[in-house]
């Protein structure tokens, strides 16, 4: 598989390569990923407020916001800073007019926009940590009262006893997905630096400092998690 080759040797990157084979990836290596995704769209769909934008943070090709372009009129913004990525968005949305696709640094805070819901699906845990704050918080300000943010991100479990059980069951399923040991260890090794997960009490931190109050987690597997948040 050319995502299992591109990586090895050199530190990760969202690239020409990782975009062709972007979703056989996802689904190969994100534990229920399916689920994920559906549940993605069939919980936030019930903040979705006429006129207010919904918008993805780390949007990638789009395929996250897909099922609300299908579905609801609401002006969308689709951010990435891969142009790779956004290429593909692009491609995906160009007779769509109600879909506004960006390159925007994070780090700058999220797009100045009034929002019923947000998304970011395995993106956060990409940037450094000392943005996470400001970013959640730009999140918050964004929101209308009643708004939503999805929040998914890989974990690093509580104990390190705890982690090593997860992470041992998510390689043996990433085996099962015909991922060889070399395959396993290049990728882990191209992403050291640039994936930094945290624990579910940092990142329910992080949502609790930025000002949310009515947070829930609506979907766990292993060391991924998804919460849901209201302003």
């Amino acid at each position: 598989m050319k995502d299992e080759v591109m990586v090895k040797g050199k530190r990760w990157e969202f690239d020409d390569e990782v975009a062709r084979c972007f979703d056989d990836m996802l689904q190969r290596s994100i534990p229920d990923y399916e689920n994920m995704r559906d549940l993605v769209y069939n919980v936030g769909k019930h903040y979705v407020t006429d006129d207010l934008t919904i918008m993805d943070i780390g949007c990638s090709n789009g395929n996250a916001a897909l099922p609300y372009v299908k579905t609801f009129g609401n002006p969308f913004v689709l951010c990435d800073v891969s142009e790779s990525m956004l290429d593909l968005c692009r491609r995906g949305f160009k007779n769509n007019r109600n879909v506004e696709v960006m390159n925007h640094d994070l780090r700058n805070g999220v797009p100045d926009r009034r929002c019923c819901l947000i998304l970011s699906i395995l993106t956060i845990q990409f940037t450094p940590i000392e943005y996470r704050h400001k970013i959640v918080s730009s999140i918050y300000d964004a929101l209308e009262p009643g708004g939503a943010f999805i929040f998914v991100e890989k974990l690093l479990g509580t104990t390190y006893d705890i982690d090593s059980v997860f992470v041992d069951e998510y390689y043996d399923l990433k085996r099962e997905h015909q991922y060889t040991e070399e395959q396993i260890r290049d990728k882990r090794k191209s992403l050291e630096g640039v994936l930094v997960p945290v624990t579910e009490n940092w990142n329910m931190d992080l949502l609790h400092m930025a000002g949310f109050k009515k947070i829930e987690c609506f979907w766990r597997y292993l060391n991924f998690a998804g919460w849901l948040a209201v302003k």
